[in-house]
Protein backbone atom coordinates (compact mmCIF):
# COMPACT_ATOMS: atom_id res chain seq x y z
CA UNK A 1 0.00 0.00 0.00
CA UNK A 2 1.69 3.05 -1.01
CA UNK A 3 -0.45 5.73 -0.20
CA UNK A 4 -0.75 9.51 -1.82
CA UNK A 5 2.22 11.11 -0.29
CA UNK A 6 5.40 9.93 -0.16
CA UNK A 7 8.35 11.63 2.08
CA UNK A 8 10.16 14.73 0.04
CA UNK A 9 13.49 13.24 -2.28
CA UNK A 10 15.99 13.48 0.12
CA UNK A 11 14.37 12.58 3.15
CA UNK A 12 13.93 9.70 4.46
CA UNK A 13 11.93 7.93 7.29
CA UNK A 14 12.96 6.18 10.25
CA UNK A 15 11.76 3.11 11.23
CA UNK A 16 12.04 1.39 14.50
CA UNK A 17 13.92 -1.51 12.90
CA UNK A 18 16.78 1.15 12.42
CA UNK A 19 15.70 3.48 14.89
CA UNK A 20 17.72 1.16 17.65
CA UNK A 21 20.92 1.48 15.70
CA UNK A 22 20.44 5.51 15.94
CA UNK A 23 19.55 5.09 19.78
CA UNK A 24 22.71 3.18 20.70
CA UNK A 25 25.10 6.00 18.49
CA UNK A 26 23.42 8.40 19.94
CA UNK A 27 23.43 7.08 23.92
CA UNK A 28 27.15 6.47 23.04
CA UNK A 29 28.01 9.99 21.80
CA UNK A 30 26.46 11.17 25.19
CA UNK A 31 28.04 9.39 27.57
CA UNK A 32 31.27 9.93 25.24
CA UNK A 33 30.66 13.89 25.33
CA UNK A 34 29.94 13.82 29.33
CA UNK A 35 33.30 12.11 29.56
CA UNK A 36 35.38 15.01 27.75
CA UNK A 37 33.76 17.01 29.41
CA UNK A 38 30.97 19.11 26.63
CA UNK A 39 27.46 20.01 27.50
CA UNK A 40 24.88 19.85 25.33
CA UNK A 41 23.44 22.35 23.15
CA UNK A 42 20.21 22.61 20.99
CA UNK A 43 19.22 25.36 19.09
CA UNK A 44 16.22 26.34 16.73
CA UNK A 45 15.45 24.39 13.43
CA UNK A 46 15.71 28.08 11.46
CA UNK A 47 17.98 30.98 12.06
CA UNK A 48 18.05 34.37 10.15
CA UNK A 49 19.69 34.38 6.56
CA UNK A 50 22.14 36.83 7.53
CA UNK A 51 23.97 34.70 9.79
CA UNK A 52 25.09 31.93 7.00
CA UNK A 53 25.62 34.17 4.56
CA UNK A 54 28.10 35.97 6.96
CA UNK A 55 29.46 32.95 8.74
CA UNK A 56 29.76 30.40 6.04
CA UNK A 57 30.02 33.10 2.82
CA UNK A 58 28.06 34.77 0.50
CA UNK A 59 29.87 32.74 -2.21
CA UNK A 60 30.10 29.38 -0.43
CA UNK A 61 28.23 26.55 -2.13
CA UNK A 62 26.40 25.99 0.84
CA UNK A 63 24.96 29.52 0.47
CA UNK A 64 24.75 30.06 -2.95
CA UNK A 65 23.03 26.92 -3.88
CA UNK A 66 22.21 24.45 -0.94
CA UNK A 67 20.03 26.93 1.54
CA UNK A 68 15.93 25.90 2.41
CA UNK A 69 15.47 30.01 2.87
CA UNK A 70 12.16 31.55 3.33
CA UNK A 71 10.40 34.58 4.36
CA UNK A 72 8.37 34.21 7.15
CA UNK A 73 4.42 36.19 7.25
CA UNK A 74 6.85 39.22 8.67
CA UNK A 75 8.99 39.50 5.53
CA UNK A 76 11.78 38.06 7.86
CA UNK A 77 14.50 35.84 5.62
CA UNK A 78 15.09 32.57 7.29
CA UNK A 79 16.61 29.68 6.50
CA UNK A 80 16.57 26.05 8.17
CA UNK A 81 19.99 25.33 9.48
CA UNK A 82 22.72 23.79 6.67
CA UNK A 83 25.20 23.97 9.52
CA UNK A 84 25.62 23.90 13.27
CA UNK A 85 28.73 26.32 14.20
CA UNK A 86 26.77 29.16 13.41
CA UNK A 87 23.62 28.93 15.09
CA UNK A 88 26.14 27.43 18.22
CA UNK A 89 28.39 30.59 18.11
CA UNK A 90 25.18 32.73 17.97
CA UNK A 91 23.58 31.43 20.97
CA UNK A 92 27.18 31.41 22.49
CA UNK A 93 26.85 35.46 22.20
CA UNK A 94 23.29 35.74 23.06
CA UNK A 95 23.44 34.07 26.17
CA UNK A 96 27.03 35.47 27.11
CA UNK A 97 28.21 31.81 27.39
CA UNK A 98 31.71 32.72 28.36
CA UNK A 99 30.32 34.21 31.94
CA UNK A 100 30.43 29.96 33.05
CA UNK A 101 34.42 29.99 32.45
CA UNK A 102 37.25 30.72 30.65
CA UNK A 103 36.59 27.63 28.44
CA UNK A 104 33.24 26.76 26.84
CA UNK A 105 32.53 23.50 25.53
CA UNK A 106 29.62 22.40 23.62
CA UNK A 107 28.43 19.72 21.46
CA UNK A 108 25.23 18.74 19.23
CA UNK A 109 22.95 16.34 17.73
CA UNK A 110 20.96 18.16 15.26
CA UNK A 111 19.27 17.97 12.15
CA UNK A 112 20.27 19.45 9.10
CA UNK A 113 19.03 20.61 5.53
CA UNK A 114 20.75 21.52 2.10
CA UNK A 115 19.14 21.20 -1.17
CA UNK A 116 21.50 19.05 -2.95
CA UNK A 117 21.56 15.85 -4.88
CA UNK A 118 20.99 12.98 -2.74
CA UNK A 119 23.27 10.01 -2.78
CA UNK A 120 24.89 7.58 -0.16
CA UNK A 121 24.66 9.09 3.28
CA UNK A 122 23.87 12.62 2.22
CA UNK A 123 20.25 13.45 2.38
CA UNK A 124 19.07 16.74 1.99
CA UNK A 125 17.79 16.06 5.37
CA UNK A 126 20.81 14.67 7.53
CA UNK A 127 22.12 14.53 10.98
CA UNK A 128 25.32 15.22 12.33
CA UNK A 129 26.80 15.37 16.12
CA UNK A 130 29.95 17.56 16.76
CA UNK A 131 31.44 19.86 19.09
CA UNK A 132 32.77 23.15 19.77
CA UNK A 133 35.57 24.12 22.62
CA UNK A 134 35.53 27.80 22.73
CA UNK A 135 38.17 30.15 24.28
CA UNK A 136 41.76 28.62 24.17
CA UNK A 137 44.19 29.67 20.85
CA UNK A 138 46.88 26.74 21.64
CA UNK A 139 47.44 23.70 19.44
CA UNK A 140 46.56 21.37 22.31
CA UNK A 141 43.02 22.71 22.14
CA UNK A 142 42.98 21.51 18.45
CA UNK A 143 44.65 18.25 19.27
CA UNK A 144 42.43 17.57 22.04
CA UNK A 145 39.16 18.11 20.08
CA UNK A 146 40.83 16.22 17.11
CA UNK A 147 41.04 13.32 19.22
CA UNK A 148 37.77 13.26 20.71
CA UNK A 149 36.83 13.10 17.03
CA UNK A 150 38.92 10.12 16.03
CA UNK A 151 38.50 8.67 19.40
CA UNK A 152 34.75 8.44 19.18
CA UNK A 153 35.00 6.94 16.02
CA UNK A 154 37.15 4.46 17.28
CA UNK A 155 35.33 3.44 20.38
CA UNK A 156 32.70 2.67 17.57
CA UNK A 157 34.73 0.03 16.24
CA UNK A 158 35.31 1.44 12.74
CA UNK A 159 38.10 0.47 11.25
CA UNK A 160 40.36 1.94 8.54
CA UNK A 161 40.08 5.61 9.02
CA UNK A 162 42.17 8.14 7.50
CA UNK A 163 43.20 11.51 9.67
CA UNK A 164 43.89 14.21 7.44
CA UNK A 165 45.34 17.23 8.78
CA UNK A 166 46.51 20.45 7.07
CA UNK A 167 46.52 24.25 8.19
CA UNK A 168 45.55 27.77 6.46
CA UNK A 169 47.04 30.27 8.17
CA UNK A 170 46.25 33.55 8.95
CA UNK A 171 44.53 35.72 6.53
CA UNK A 172 47.97 37.25 5.66
CA UNK A 173 49.39 33.73 4.75
CA UNK A 174 46.36 33.27 2.82
CA UNK A 175 46.25 36.07 0.66
CA UNK A 176 49.59 35.38 -0.37
CA UNK A 177 48.89 32.24 -1.24
CA UNK A 178 45.69 33.50 -2.68
CA UNK A 179 48.14 35.19 -5.25
CA UNK A 180 50.41 31.96 -5.94
CA UNK A 181 47.35 29.78 -6.25
CA UNK A 182 45.90 32.02 -9.04
CA UNK A 183 49.00 32.49 -11.00
CA UNK A 184 48.99 28.71 -11.14
CA UNK A 185 45.36 27.82 -12.22
CA UNK A 186 45.13 31.37 -14.36
CA UNK A 187 46.64 28.96 -17.70
CA UNK A 188 44.14 26.36 -16.89
CA UNK A 189 41.24 28.99 -16.87
CA UNK A 190 39.58 27.19 -19.70
CA UNK A 191 39.78 23.59 -18.36
CA UNK A 192 37.60 24.56 -15.03
CA UNK A 193 34.45 23.89 -14.17
CA UNK A 194 31.85 27.63 -15.04
CA UNK A 195 31.85 27.80 -11.27
CA UNK A 196 35.56 27.38 -10.31
CA UNK A 197 36.18 30.05 -13.24
CA UNK A 198 34.08 32.17 -11.02
CA UNK A 199 36.18 31.38 -8.07
CA UNK A 200 39.12 32.05 -9.85
CA UNK A 201 38.20 35.29 -9.70
CA UNK A 202 36.18 35.83 -6.09
CA UNK A 203 37.64 33.17 -3.87
CA UNK A 204 40.46 31.03 -5.80
CA UNK A 205 40.53 28.75 -2.68
CA UNK A 206 37.19 27.17 -2.50
CA UNK A 207 39.06 25.68 -5.73
CA UNK A 208 40.88 23.45 -3.78
CA UNK A 209 37.66 21.81 -2.38
CA UNK A 210 36.83 20.72 -6.02
CA UNK A 211 35.37 16.45 -6.95
CA UNK A 212 35.95 17.18 -10.09
CA UNK A 213 38.18 14.55 -11.19
CA UNK A 214 40.12 16.80 -13.86
CA UNK A 215 40.22 19.76 -11.28
CA UNK A 216 42.07 17.59 -8.77
CA UNK A 217 44.52 16.95 -11.72
CA UNK A 218 45.45 20.18 -12.55
CA UNK A 219 45.51 21.00 -8.16
CA UNK A 220 48.30 17.84 -7.99
CA UNK A 221 51.37 20.45 -9.03
CA UNK A 222 49.61 23.60 -7.51
CA UNK A 223 51.73 25.15 -4.85
CA UNK A 224 50.89 24.32 -1.17
CA UNK A 225 49.39 26.56 1.39
CA UNK A 226 51.77 25.05 3.83
CA UNK A 227 54.40 26.21 2.34
CA UNK A 228 53.22 29.95 3.10
CA UNK A 229 52.81 29.59 6.53
CA UNK A 230 54.43 32.33 8.61
CA UNK A 231 56.44 31.78 12.10
CA UNK A 232 53.54 31.97 14.39
CA UNK A 233 51.36 29.66 12.59
CA UNK A 234 54.06 27.08 11.65
CA UNK A 235 54.42 26.54 15.33
CA UNK A 236 50.75 26.12 15.75
CA UNK A 237 50.45 23.70 13.12
CA UNK A 238 53.96 22.21 14.50
CA UNK A 239 52.14 21.90 17.87
CA UNK A 240 48.96 20.41 16.50
CA UNK A 241 51.07 17.95 15.11
CA UNK A 242 53.76 17.62 17.87
CA UNK A 243 50.36 16.58 20.44
CA UNK A 244 48.75 14.40 18.30
CA UNK A 245 51.92 11.93 18.26
CA UNK A 246 52.19 12.16 22.17
CA UNK A 247 48.55 10.93 21.99
CA UNK A 248 49.41 7.75 19.53
CA UNK A 249 47.10 9.37 16.67
CA UNK A 250 48.27 8.55 13.16
CA UNK A 251 47.43 11.29 10.99
CA UNK A 252 48.68 12.18 6.91
CA UNK A 253 49.03 15.47 5.76
CA UNK A 254 47.34 16.58 3.46
CA UNK A 255 48.34 20.24 1.97
CA UNK A 256 45.43 21.24 -0.21
CA UNK A 257 42.95 20.38 2.46
CA UNK A 258 40.89 23.72 2.96
CA UNK A 259 37.09 22.46 4.17
CA UNK A 260 34.06 24.65 1.98
CA UNK A 261 33.47 27.17 5.08
CA UNK A 262 34.97 30.71 5.01
CA UNK A 263 35.52 30.78 8.98
CA UNK A 264 38.14 28.73 9.26
CA UNK A 265 41.77 29.42 10.09
CA UNK A 266 44.96 27.67 10.74
CA UNK A 267 43.83 24.45 11.57
CA UNK A 268 41.95 22.24 9.02
CA UNK A 269 41.26 17.95 9.18
CA UNK A 270 38.87 15.40 7.87
CA UNK A 271 38.49 11.85 8.91
CA UNK A 272 37.87 9.96 5.88
CA UNK A 273 36.71 6.37 4.94
CA UNK A 274 36.69 4.46 2.36
CA UNK A 275 33.38 2.50 2.25
CA UNK A 276 31.91 5.58 1.54
CA UNK A 277 33.22 6.27 -2.10
CA UNK A 278 34.33 9.77 -3.20
CA UNK A 279 32.18 11.51 -0.75
CA UNK A 280 34.43 9.66 2.04
CA UNK A 281 34.54 12.21 4.64
CA UNK A 282 33.05 11.02 7.96
CA UNK A 283 33.75 14.16 9.77
CA UNK A 284 35.52 17.58 9.23
CA UNK A 285 36.39 20.64 11.39
CA UNK A 286 38.86 22.75 12.71
CA UNK A 287 39.84 26.29 14.18
CA UNK A 288 38.27 29.53 13.32
CA UNK A 289 39.29 32.02 15.48
CA UNK A 290 37.55 34.89 13.96
CA UNK A 291 33.80 34.06 13.56
CA UNK A 292 32.76 35.02 17.06
CA UNK A 293 33.76 38.00 17.10
CA UNK A 294 32.33 38.77 12.88
CA UNK A 295 28.89 37.60 14.57
CA UNK A 296 29.00 40.55 16.54
CA UNK A 297 30.72 38.75 20.32
CA UNK A 298 34.28 39.74 21.45
CA UNK A 299 37.39 38.06 20.04
CA UNK A 300 37.62 34.54 20.75
CA UNK A 301 39.36 31.44 19.63
CA UNK A 302 37.36 28.79 18.96
CA UNK A 303 37.50 25.08 17.48
CA UNK A 304 35.55 22.56 16.89
CA UNK A 305 34.08 19.42 14.44
CA UNK A 306 31.17 17.98 12.88
CA UNK A 307 30.36 14.17 12.19
CA UNK A 308 27.73 12.85 9.67
CA UNK A 309 25.65 10.53 12.01
CA UNK A 310 24.22 8.84 8.52
CA UNK A 311 27.49 8.35 6.95
CA UNK A 312 28.84 6.80 10.40
CA UNK A 313 25.84 3.89 10.15
CA UNK A 314 26.73 3.03 6.98
CA UNK A 315 30.43 1.80 8.06
CA UNK A 316 29.55 1.20 11.92
CA UNK A 317 30.26 -2.32 12.86
CA UNK A 318 27.72 -4.25 15.03
CA UNK A 319 28.54 -4.04 18.23
CA UNK A 320 27.81 -2.54 22.32
CA UNK A 321 29.48 0.06 24.21
CA UNK A 322 30.51 -0.35 27.85
CA UNK A 323 28.92 1.26 30.28
CA UNK A 324 31.02 4.70 31.36
CA UNK A 325 31.58 5.30 34.84
CA UNK A 326 30.16 8.13 35.78
CA UNK A 327 31.14 8.37 39.72
CA UNK A 328 34.88 9.72 39.32
CA UNK A 329 35.72 12.65 37.70
CA UNK A 330 39.26 13.66 37.60
CA UNK A 331 41.04 17.16 36.63
CA UNK A 332 45.08 16.64 35.89
CA UNK A 333 46.83 19.73 36.89
CA UNK A 334 50.19 21.08 34.91
CA UNK A 335 52.42 22.63 37.97
CA UNK A 336 54.80 23.29 35.87
CA UNK A 337 55.33 23.71 32.04
CA UNK A 338 57.09 20.56 31.41
CA UNK A 339 54.36 18.21 33.17
CA UNK A 340 51.53 19.40 30.22
CA UNK A 341 52.99 17.06 27.98
CA UNK A 342 52.47 14.23 30.63
CA UNK A 343 49.38 15.52 31.46
CA UNK A 344 48.03 15.45 27.90
CA UNK A 345 48.75 11.86 27.99
CA UNK A 346 47.32 10.71 31.56
CA UNK A 347 44.22 12.53 30.42
CA UNK A 348 44.05 10.43 27.48
CA UNK A 349 44.66 7.49 29.45
CA UNK A 350 42.11 8.29 31.97
CA UNK A 351 39.46 8.57 29.62
CA UNK A 352 40.30 5.28 28.12
CA UNK A 353 39.53 4.02 31.30
CA UNK A 354 36.33 5.12 31.38
CA UNK A 355 36.93 7.91 33.46
CA UNK A 356 36.18 11.54 33.27
CA UNK A 357 38.80 13.43 32.63
CA UNK A 358 39.72 17.17 32.22
CA UNK A 359 42.89 19.50 31.88
CA UNK A 360 43.52 23.08 31.25
CA UNK A 361 44.53 24.56 27.61
CA UNK A 362 44.34 27.78 28.52
CA UNK A 363 47.99 27.55 30.65
CA UNK A 364 46.72 28.90 33.47
CA UNK A 365 48.42 28.66 37.00
CA UNK A 366 48.62 26.28 39.53
CA UNK A 367 46.10 27.85 42.07
CA UNK A 368 43.84 28.84 38.28
CA UNK A 369 43.48 24.91 37.84
CA UNK A 370 42.89 23.68 41.06
CA UNK A 371 39.75 26.84 41.41
CA UNK A 372 38.67 25.06 38.02
CA UNK A 373 38.52 21.75 39.15
CA UNK A 374 36.60 22.81 41.84
CA UNK A 375 34.23 25.07 39.32
CA UNK A 376 33.91 21.78 37.20
CA UNK A 377 32.53 19.91 40.56
CA UNK A 378 35.88 17.17 40.37
CA UNK A 379 36.05 14.52 43.20
CA UNK A 380 39.89 14.69 42.16
CA UNK A 381 42.61 16.52 41.32
CA UNK A 382 45.51 14.63 40.04
CA UNK A 383 48.61 16.82 39.91
CA UNK A 384 52.48 16.50 38.25
CA UNK A 385 55.08 18.70 39.02
CA UNK A 386 58.96 18.56 38.15
CA UNK A 387 59.39 16.08 40.95
CA UNK A 388 56.53 13.89 39.64
CA UNK A 389 58.13 13.85 36.66
CA UNK A 390 61.23 12.76 37.82
CA UNK A 391 60.19 10.14 39.82
CA UNK A 392 56.90 8.64 36.77
CA UNK A 393 54.44 9.19 39.80
CA UNK A 394 51.40 11.78 40.71
CA UNK A 395 50.14 13.39 43.71
CA UNK A 396 46.22 13.13 43.82
CA UNK A 397 44.00 15.34 46.12
CA UNK A 398 40.65 14.21 47.21
CA UNK A 399 38.41 17.41 46.40
CA UNK A 400 35.74 16.46 48.63
CA UNK A 401 37.97 15.18 52.02
CA UNK A 402 41.25 17.20 51.44
CA UNK A 403 42.97 14.27 51.65
CA UNK A 404 46.14 13.74 48.99
CA UNK A 405 48.38 10.86 48.66
CA UNK A 406 51.38 10.26 46.49
CA UNK A 407 50.68 7.58 43.72
CA UNK A 408 52.44 5.96 41.07
CA UNK A 409 51.13 6.39 37.43
CA UNK A 410 50.76 3.47 37.09
CA UNK A 411 48.45 2.27 39.90
CA UNK A 412 46.60 6.04 39.41
CA UNK A 413 43.34 3.84 38.31
CA UNK A 414 42.97 1.35 40.49
CA UNK A 415 43.82 3.96 43.48
CA UNK A 416 40.84 6.12 42.31
CA UNK A 417 38.66 3.46 41.71
CA UNK A 418 38.69 2.04 44.79
CA UNK A 419 37.94 5.22 46.30
CA UNK A 420 41.12 6.48 48.02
Amino acid sequence: MSGRFKAIKGAKDLLPSETVRWRALESTIHDFMARWGYGEIRTPVFEQTELFARSVGEESEIVSKQMYTFLDQGENSLTLKPELTAPAMRAYIQHDLSRSGALTKLYYIDSLFRQERPQAGRLRQFHQYGVEAIGSPHPEQDADVIALAYKLLEELNIKNMTLLISSIGSEECRTRYRDALTDYLSPFRNDLSETSQKRLQTNPLRILDTKDPEERGILQDAPHLLDYLDGDDRKHYDGVKKYLTDLDIPYVEAPILVRGLDYYSRTTFEITHPGLGAQNALCGGGRYDNLIEDLGGQPTPAVGFAAGIERILLVLEEGQTAPINGGIAVYAVAASDEARRDIFRLVRDLREERIRAEFDTLRRSLKAQMREADRMNCTHAVIIGEDELKEDRVLVKNLSTGKQADVKTERLVSHLRNGD
